[in-house]
């Protein structure tokens, strides 16, 4: 005599031990996988920090030379007007690192520059003196016509 049973497969079968633990498992790991990431990102930005983002400040100037100026005058108004940039700038933004400045003279219609300033903030702050870091342009002085002034009229 034979004894007919029916058989359901193992995997149609619902255990539900084995689903709980599987249940559990997926909450373990995610919440491992969740609180590892602080410590991680502290590990990473305490080997590699991030970049600071620095920059440079350019600034131009346009100064227009007064009657009966001279050259060296406006030579001196232009290294003012350049340091006093200069201080406004680091003074303005903790992120720029370098100045840049470009002041030009207008003279009888005629526009020139005269000076550049190029200074690093630890520059600026060891001798904050425009003459210092200025570079002069040889050119600007026949450029403005300030060699032959008494050819020109009289504004």
């Amino acid at each position: 005599m034979s004894k007919i049973s029916a058989h359901l497969p193992s995997s149609i079968t619902p255990f539900s031990v084995i689903s709980q633990i599987a249940r559990r498992i997926r909450i373990v790991s995610l919440l491992i996988l969740l609180i590892s990431t602080v410590p991680a990102w502290f590990l990473m930005e305490a080997i590699a920090p991030q970049v600071v983002r620095a920059y440079t400040a350019r600034v131009d100037l346009a100064l227009d030379s007064l009657p009966e100026e001279n050259y060296e005058t406006v030579l001196r108004r232009a290294e003012a007007a350049a340091r006093a940039a200069a201080q406004r700038s680091f003074d303005q933004d903790i992120l720029v690192t370098d100045v840049s400045i470009i002041v030009s003279v207008q003279n009888y219609g005629s526009i020139a520059p005269v000076l550049t300033l190029d200074v690093s903030r630890p520059q600026w702050r060891s001798r904050p003196d425009a003459q210092n870091w200025a570079t002069y342009f040889k050119t600007a002085r026949s450029l403005l016509f300030f060699e032959n002034n008494q050819d020109l009229p009289k504004k």
